[in-house]
């Protein structure tokens, strides 16, 4: 092996281990997200606690919580597998765009914001 060809290959060493890198940074990114999520829907079940029982006797919020909870855990498994599919592209030096995760947690987070906004908005003056 001559001077250029290990030159090379160490670029390609070094490239392969920033790629890895960016992987997990976007794994970390993605479990931060569904860590926060999980918070969000602890807080929204402790919102309940909060209202006074007589101004909304059939609360729903542990529902909303609950669905954040579930799109948590979810955004958790995904991304976990994900990580791993795109781990193996790397090491097969094979491009592997992630449109459809983006669209789908878009999507998933579109049906959350839609939620909390229905129960700040709607259900307070159906219970007033």
């Amino acid at each position: 092996m001559d001077n250029s060809e290990e030159q090379r290959q160490n670029c390609q060493d070094i490239s392969r281990t920033r790629e890895h890198l960016s992987n997990e940074r976007t794994y970390l990114a993605w479990m931060r997200t569904a860590i926060a999520l999980m918070g969000f829907a602890v807080v929204i079940v402790r919102l309940r606690s909060w209202q006074q029982p007589q101004a909304s006797p059939f609360s729903n919020t542990w529902k909303l919580g609950l669905f954040f909870a579930i799109i948590s855990l979810i955004t958790i498994l995904l991304t976990t597998l994900h990580y791993f599919a795109i781990r193996k592209a790397i090491e097969e030096d094979r491009s592997e765009l992630a449109d459809r995760w983006a669209i789908l947690f878009s999507l998933a987070v579109i049906l959350l914001g839609t939620g909390v906004f229905y129960f700040l908005f709607v259900i307070p003056a159906l219970y007033i």
